[in-house]
């Protein structure tokens, strides 16, 4: 809005208090406190922040802040077994090398500001996941596994033209409230019971809880718990048979020695790129993927972007580029896109890419054998310690597992700082996302962890337990 008589700043455009006064006059407020009258008296800062005057130099400044972030504890100078949906894996030398180039650094979701073989590239990335996934259809990935996985469902949602999914009460409590929030208000998402024993999905429940609404039936595998869900075809099944989607999400990096998930009824597979080439970035590294059948009623309710090969103009070339491009939010009016589609995690697609193609199959192959090797080194040892059990479900696990501390007399937040103290980042708390399970953790051991990092966090926890 610009007042007659008064040179708007490029930037800041309403600081001048006549602009103020004319803007609050048209909205029908008297001060700029109107416009947050909702927000309630109790929350609000009634005093100056207590903030550091402006440094008068960048090298101050710099200073200031390195010294800042040498405060934080990180997994270079510490061990650590904290996963739960950010994982640490080995990072080829490769894939910093090809994400860090000028012409895929700046890899938007949107238009390319330039274009250097960035189509191509993200169109190598879709294949090599696509063949890891055994679908047709990957998209450019979108910002993480959350964002992926609550996209997916609404994707079935406008496919069956129901209303209702069904979630495991066993999955991330993050994801399930991005997932809901994502999907309010007009999809309800219903929880599935659990088997106590093993932490399968209850498939009587269900049974009980699919109906002529339900759009989806979403499950993962490996599981949040790190549980492999055996029953993948039954639960598909289930799903089919009510006329939904069987939506499955997926830990890429388990893809090399278990069955993909269409081997087991899966129509939509969803899950993050993180274990392929991202490093964790202080959570940051996230970037989801959704995978379907080269099916017209799939493809065409992908909100993000598909790159395609196609016949140029000129006889006998082909490029890449979009495929359906009008049905993306910025394709399209905004308003007739299927969801609203802005920035997307590109550059993290041509990383998971690079991994892929150094990896191949053999190298996922080894990958998974190696994971599944050590910690299963890492549960035997845990339950060798008396009063603690290191797999609190029957079955097999992938990468990650429960530890019960139930029985040792202390909590997992006191076990975790003393092993801390020891430099060692311990399992994520679950005692406050899942109360029925107690004082249990979740443990991840990956590629990265030797024998000597998990003999050190044994000898740790028997010296703490035993205090």
């Amino acid at each position: 809005m610009a007042i007659k008589g008064y040179k708007n700043h490029p930037y800041i455009p309403n600081s001048v208090t006549e602009v103020q006064e004319e803007m609050l006059k048209e909205l029908g407020l008297n001060s700029l406190e109107d416009l947050h009258a909702e927000v309630p008296e109790a929350i609000k800062l009634k005093e100056n922040m207590n903030i550091p005057k402006a440094f008068k130099s960048e090298y101050e400044l710099k200073r200031h802040v390195e010294s800042l972030l040498s405060k934080n504890k990180t997994c270079k100078e510490n061990i650590n077994f904290l996963g739960a949906g950010c994982w640490q894996h080995y990072v080829p030398a490769l894939c910093d090398e090809i994400n860090s180039r000028g012409e895929f650094l700046t890899a938007y979701g949107g238009e390319p500001y330039n274009d250097h073989g960035r189509f191509q590239a993200l169109f190598e990335y879709q294949s090599l996941v696509a063949e890891l996934v055994d679908m047709e259809v990957v998209n450019v990935p979108t910002m993480d596994w959350p964002q992926a996985a609550a996209t997916s469902v609404r994707m079935a949602s406008r496919i069956t033209d129901r209303k209702e999914v069904l979630v495991p009460k066993l999955m991330d409590r993050e994801k399930y409230l991005i997932m809901k929030n994502y999907c309010s208000p007009d999809i309800n998402i219903i929880e599935v019971d659990y088997d106590k024993e093993t932490g399968l999905l209850n498939l009587e429940d269900l049974k009980d809880k699919v109906s002529e609404k339900t759009a989806a039936v979403y499950f993962e595998n490996p599981s949040f718990l790190g549980f492999i869900e055996t029953n993948g075809q039954e639960i598909s099944d289930i799903a089919h048979k009510a006329g939904a989607v069987s939506v499955v999400g997926v830990d890429p990096s388990s893809l090399g020695i278990l069955a993909p998930p269409t081997q087991y009824g899966a129509d939509i597979i969803c899950g993050d790129l993180q274990p392929l080439g991202i490093h964790m970035n202080y959570g940051g590294g996230q970037s989801g993927f959704m995978a379907t059948r080269d099916e017209e009623k799939y493809v065409m309710e992908f909100p993000s972007r598909l790159f395609g090969v196609a016949p140029t103009t000129v006889e006998g070339e082909y490029g890449f580029g979009d495929v359906a491009y009008d049905r993306t939010s910025f394709g399209n009016h905004r308003e007739h896109g299927k969801e609203y589609v802005g920035t997307q995690s590109a550059l993290w697609g041509i990383t998971a890419g690079v991994y892929l193609a150094t990896m191949g199959p053999r190298g996922m192959e080894e990958l998974g054998q190696t994971i599944i090797q050590k910690s299963k080194y890492a549960i035997k040892k845990l339950n060798e310690i008396k009063g603690i059990k290191g797999s609190l479900f029957s079955g097999f696990n992938f990468k990650e597992f429960v530890v019960d501390f139930n029985e040792t007399g202390k909590t997992v937040k006191e076990i975790n700082k003393e092993l801390m103290s020891k430099g060692i980042f311990g399992g994520k708390d679950l005692s406050l996302d899942f109360p029925e399970l107690g004082q249990s953790a979740l443990y991840c051991v990956t590629e990265i962890h030797s024998k000597e990092d998990i003999d050190k966090l044994i000898e740790a926890i028997k010296e703490i337990i035993s205090k």
